[in-house]
C-alpha cells in the first residue's frame, strides 16, 4: 500500500494563535536538538513551523501504517537535509521508521509532504487552495489521499 501524508500551516494564523515562545511550549513539540537549532536560527518562527509541518505530515503516514493514533511531537525527530528559500527536504524518524519529507515555504504558509520512500514524493499530486473566508469546498468526491487545512489554506494530495 502506498502511503503519504501532508500538512499545511497558515503562518499568519499560527502567529495569532500559537505563542511558541511561551515557557514549555517548545519542550512539548521539539526534541532538544530541534530546540537548539531554533534557538540558533536567523528565522526561528519559520523553523518552528517547518518542524511542526514535517512532523504532522509524517504522523499522518505513521498512524495509517501502524494503526496507532498517539501523537507525541517531541518524540518525532526531524532532520533537515536541504533548506533553501522556498523549499526544504529532510526526514522524520518515528520509532524505527523513517519518513522522507519535502516542504514548500513562503512568507504566508508552509506545506509539507511525507512518505516512507523518497521516490514516492515525486508521484504525489498536490493541490493547495486559498479560501479567504475559511470555508472550504466539498472535496470528498475527489477522493484525496490526505487532507490538511489551516486558516485560509486547504491542501489535498493524490496518489
Amino acid at each position: 500500500m502506498r502511503l503519504a501524508g501532508n500538512d499545511i500551516v497558515d503562518l499568519q494564523l499560527a502567529a495569532k494563535e500559537s505563542n511558541w515562545m511561551r515557557k514549555g511550549y517548545l519542550q512539548k513539540i521539539c526534541s532538544e536538538k530541534e530546540q537548539m537549532l531554533i534557538e540558533e536560527s536567523k528565522q526561528p518562527n519559520q523553523l518552528v513551523w517547518l518542524f511542526w509541518s514535517m512532523k504532522e505530515a509524517a504522523y499522518k503516514v505513521h498512524s495509517r501504517k501502524t494503526g496507532q493514533r498517539i501523537y507525541a511531537p517531541a518524540s518525532l525527530e526531524t532532520t533537515i537535509q536541504t533548506l533553501n528559500p522556498g523549499y526544504s527536504t529532510g526526514f522524520v524518524s518515528v520509532e524505527n521508521c523513517i519518513y522522507h519529507t519535502q516542504s514548500k515555504l513562503n512568507g504566508e504558509m508552509i506545506h509539507s509532504l511525507a512518505a516512507p520512500k523518497q521516490s514516492l514524493l515525486k508521484e504525489i499530486e498536490v493541490i493547495i487552495s486559498f479560501h479567504q473566508n475559511g470555508i472550504y469546498p466539498d472535496y470528498a468526491c475527489t477522493n484525496p489521499h490526505s487532507v490538511s487545512h489551516h486558516g485560509v489554506y486547504l491542501a489535498l494530495i493524490y496518489l
